[in-house]
């Protein structure tokens, strides 16, 4: 079936899975858990497929890191369905609640999107936290994912989709689609997709964004800061970097660029020094801390130039790479992180508070944080159970994108017979009160 008829089979189906109960959902995301563990051997020997085949069409470590789907990564989702079976039903909550006049009342009620299309990047463990996600949320889903995971995929998918429907949720509220020519296809689909999740490349998300009329969310690059003010704790702010950099390289949270105020430079460099030769850290920098660099023996990365220009400090490594960059201060650092980084997540480490609130207040992106690892911007570290994705919009979600950002609203009017028209002669008037 191509696309455009799943997707208006979908638009069928959406009213029905909203109107699902809590306790259906629910059951479905326990049939998917049990279809998890029960069936795990076939989702490994298809993840090794996807290893074997990205090893031997030379895919990058990068990608290779998130295409890898094992024990800890089946925990990591079990855990995610866990959280979400936890949290109260996003559906039918009263956002307002208000009285017109008497016999008259209006309320704001939390309804599912509809139909979502997530196109997102080779990892195995984002196709059950974003279908389940959905689940949850009562949304109708296709789902695109890498071709470098697509045996693990492929296994995921006809597990979910068993369990959910075998839980009582309509046959069509999920779809695998598999071809890379059904993202065009996808795109055309204004009519019945509400709404479009890419997750991947700046040039990638750009595209989508071109060719289609569907409202799209997400976020394109990870361009994340660390900024060392000249009021930290030195060593805590060397363990914070170290994890921000290194807990998971090929993540869009992790830390890309360390600026450090030029007060403590001479201080924390070989404090950042040691752990990043530990950790086997490359680093690049501009002429003025190249130097410093080298004096303190840091390790520059092979293949790729260590000295930066100005454009260089857009760069997403995702790998043990990392830019480092003095700043005059904390206004020093807010410039240039708002002018290089992506409006994801950035972090300041400082014991003044007044710098920190002057930092978090300033900076312009969907995640800051004091004293503590760019790697906590995460749905399921924020409680969200799981995530759809990380938003960087300022409209509808920002940040990691988790039940609350997979709903929207609509207005419910009670009336007894009152007309407008008595309103505009004067013979009744509005009388405003909140419930």
């Amino acid at each position: 079936m191509k696309i455009v008829e799943t997707a208006h089979e979908m638009k069928l189906a959406a009213p029905v899975l909203a109107s699902s109960s809590i306790e259906v959902r629910n059951e479905a995301l326990r049939r998917v858990k049990t279809a998890l563990l029960s069936e795990s051997q076939r989702i490994f020997e298809a993840n090794q497929k996807d290893l074997i085949a990205a090893e031997k069409n030379g895919v990058n470590s990068a990608v290779k890191k998130r295409l890898i789907f094992n024990e800890k990564k089946l925990e990591d989702v079990v855990a995610g369905i866990d959280g979400l079976i936890g949290l109260s039903d996003p559906i039918g909550k009263v956002l307002l609640d208000r009285i017109l006049d008497d016999g008259l009342e209006l309320k704001r009620i939390s309804v599912p999107i509809g139909v979502i299309g997530v196109i997102f990047e080779a990892r195995p463990d984002a196709l059950v936290q974003i279908s389940s996600l959905c689940v949850k949320s009562g949304n109708c889903a296709i789902l695109k994912g890498g071709k470098e995971t697509k045996e693990t995929n492929r296994v995921l998918f006809q597990l979910i989709k068993n369990a959910v429907v075998a839980a009582g949720l309509p046959e069509g509220c999920l779809f695998q689609a598999e071809a890379h020519s059904e993202i065009d296809e996808l795109l055309q689909c204004d009519q019945d997709v509400d709404l479009l999740i890419p997750r991947g490349s700046n040039a990638f998300v750009q595209y989508i964004m071109d060719h289609t009329r569907i409202p799209v969310m997400g976020h394109a690059d990870g361009v994340c800061h660390t900024y060392i003010d000249r009021d930290c704790d030195l060593e805590q702010a060397v363990s914070i970097v170290t994890d921000a950099k290194t807990q998971y390289t090929a993540a869009c949270n992790a830390t890309e660029t360390v600026l450090i105020d030029r007060c403590i430079a001479r201080e924390i460099l070989p404090l950042l020094q040691a752990a990043f030769q530990e950790a086997e850290v490359a680093v690049r920098g501009d002429q003025e801390i190249l130097p410093l660099l080298e004096e303190y023996g840091f390790h520059f990365p092979e293949g790729m130039e260590p000295l930066m220009g100005e454009e260089d400090y857009h760069t997403e490594y995702l790998d043990k790479i990392c830019s480092m960059k003095l700043v005059d201060g904390v206004e020093e650092a807010i410039l240039h992180i708002n002018r290089f980084g992506s409006h994801h997540t950035d972090a300041i480490l400082t014991e003044n508070q007044k710098t920190a609130e002057r930092f978090m207040q300033m900076v312009d992106s969907a995640g800051v944080y004091h004293n503590c690892s760019t790697r906590f911007a995460d749905g399921f570290r924020y409680g969200f159970g799981a995530e759809v994705g990380i938003s960087t919009s300022k409209l509808h979600a920002r940040g990691p994108v988790g039940l609350e950002g997979l709903v929207t609203y609509k207005y419910r009017l009670y009336g007894h017979g009152q007309k407008v028209g008595d309103y505009a002669s004067g013979k009744s008037q509005f009388h405003f009160r909140d419930v």
